[in-house]
């Protein structure tokens, strides 16, 4: 794989199974505490292997070869046990169309999705999201539009591997999904639940009213209580 690859496991006992976790940041930021922290509660609390890949962020990495890479590596973890995958925003991009290309490359299913706040249409095209742009405190589209041209390569905005809710959903396994409606990726959520839900996909959908972009990694006691329920998600698996 070429990038540092990091792995978190409980101080006792043997790990239940694994997780391969993807950082947000838009594609530009590297990984920060609040993602380690959550990393930490999941191996800590839920008993699995945290795997946490430090992607290469663009111009350098672009979603071609980081989605190949992740689905690649998850593949690879199946060998020696079971093998959940988890994002948050950007993060949550890459783990669903990791997803998508382990159910058309690999035949695999994924056993749980854990999707926080995950960017899911990166045209940015839903009309719902013009009412809610002026109440995000955090995203627009103008700066993400900068990054996305990057990210995406030669890729178009409508390939999976960029947009994964341009995928059909049929056959992915189940999605435990976080949004926020202060938040304007929440519409885009909002499809992503009810299109999975229509195409057989189990759904476990969570919107909090009022809240921002990626609110469970806020130290807040809804953050807590949707960190609580993440690693509840994944130890179930």
């Amino acid at each position: 794989m070429g990038w540092p690859v990091y792995t978190l496991t409980p101080a006792h006992g043997q790990s239940r199974g694994s997780v391969v976790y993807l950082h947000g940041g838009g594609w530009v930021d590297q990984i920060v505490r609040q993602h380690w922290h959550l990393a930490a509660q999941i191996a800590a609390e839920a008993g699995m292997r945290v795997v946490v890949p430090i992607y290469p962020l663009v111009p350098f990495g672009t979603a071609e070869d980081v989605v190949s890479a992740v689905a690649t590596l998850v593949h690879t973890m199946t060998r020696t046990g079971s093998t959940c995958l988890a994002g948050d925003s950007a993060g949550g991009q890459i783990a669903l169309s990791a997803a998508v290309v382990l159910r058309d490359r690999f035949k695999m299913r994924v056993p749980q999705t854990v999707l926080i706040a995950p960017a899911l249409d990166l045209s940015l095209n839903n009309p719902a999201i013009d009412r809610v742009e002026p109440t995000d405190p955090w995203l627009c589209r103008e700066g993400l539009r900068v990054f996305i041209e990057s990210w995406r390569g030669s890729l178009a905005v409508t390939d999976p591997r960029v947009s994964p809710l341009a995928a059909d959903l049929a056959g992915l396994g189940p999605l435990t999904v976080f949004s926020g409606t202060r938040d304007i990726l929440n519409p885009d959520a909002r499809l992503l639940a009810g299109r999975a839900a229509s195409a057989g996909v189990e759904v476990d959908y969570h919107e909090a009213a009022g809240l921002p972009h990626v609110y469970p990694l806020t130290p807040t006691p809804e953050g807590r209580a949707a960190r609580a329920l993440i690693v509840e998600r994944l130890r179930a698996e």
